[in-house]
């Protein structure tokens, strides 16, 4: 089942324009890792030159906004939803 992937509109073109996708992963810093690897044109749109999330790229898990250094640990678990 995996963690559903909430695609905003901006980023489908690079998901061949699909607006939902399940991604494995017990961490949220997993499962962009694995999202990046399905579509690796999402990488420059998500990712900073050293590999951690853009400022400006708001992560929400289950509605609840999840920043800084805690982002890549924070757990989640099979149907949670992140967009």
């Amino acid at each position: 089942m995996g963690v559903k992937v909430l695609l905003p509109t901006a980023l489908r073109a690079y998901a061949n324009n699909q607006d939902t996708v399940a991604v494995e992963g017990k961490k949220l810093g997993d499962v962009i890792r694995n999202l990046i690897a399905g579509y690796p044109q999402l990488r420059a749109h998500l990712l900073d030159d050293t590999g951690n999330v853009r400022s400006f790229v708001n992560v929400y898990l289950n509605d609840d906004h999840i920043k800084g250094a805690s982002l890549k640990d924070t757990a989640c678990k099979d149907g949670d939803e992140v967009v």
